[in-house]
């Protein structure tokens, strides 16, 4: 017997209804990868951030060039902090006779041996976080220790100054 062209059509119909979804997983890995450059290529910024306590003050510096990524040592009015745990307070540097302090100084060989960088000839790098009013005195014997543990390569903070608009 012959089928009418409204039954043809919904025996179609019927069978679509029954096929399962596909799922086009080329499409879907082509909008990752592209996603990934995408990621890639901006992650890359010029600006490196440091965690900062607001008490320190930076000096003002029109300095251009960008640190490496290296330990923090942040001086603080009270302590002074290598990778943000406290290790010594700045009054029992204050009263430290010698250049270079002992529990300072551990604590960089620590960190030194904890990182896996290689030493360049000019010594692992470190950037130090101090207050512009730190005297001078403290600030040498912290450089004095730090270059005694390895690290040579002393960058110092710094705030650059905010561009007037015309």
């Amino acid at each position: 017997m012959k089928t009418s062209a409204k039954a043809k059509r919904l025996q179609r119909h019927q069978r679509r209804g029954k096929a399962e979804g596909k799922l086009n997983l080329v499409s879907l890995m082509d909008i990752f990868t592209i996603l990934v450059f995408f990621l890639m290529v901006n992650s890359s910024s010029d600006v490196q951030v440091l965690n900062q306590d607001n008490s320190v003050k930076l000096p003002v510096s029109s300095a251009d060039k960008v640190p490496e990524n290296a330990l923090a040592l942040a001086v603080t009015s009270d302590d002074i902090l290598v990778g943000g745990r406290a290790i010594l307070k700045i009054d029992q540097l204050s009263a430290y006779d010698g250049d270079i302090e002992p529990s300072l100084k551990a604590e960089l060989d620590y960190q030194s041996a904890k990182s896996n960088a290689l030493p360049s000839a000019t010594g692992l790098p470190i950037i130090i976080l101090a207050d512009r009013e730190l005297p001078y005195e403290l600030l040498k014997k912290i450089m004095s220790t730090c270059v005694d543990a390895g690290y040579a390569s002393i960058s110092l903070a710094v705030n650059k100054p905010e561009q007037k608009e015309a």
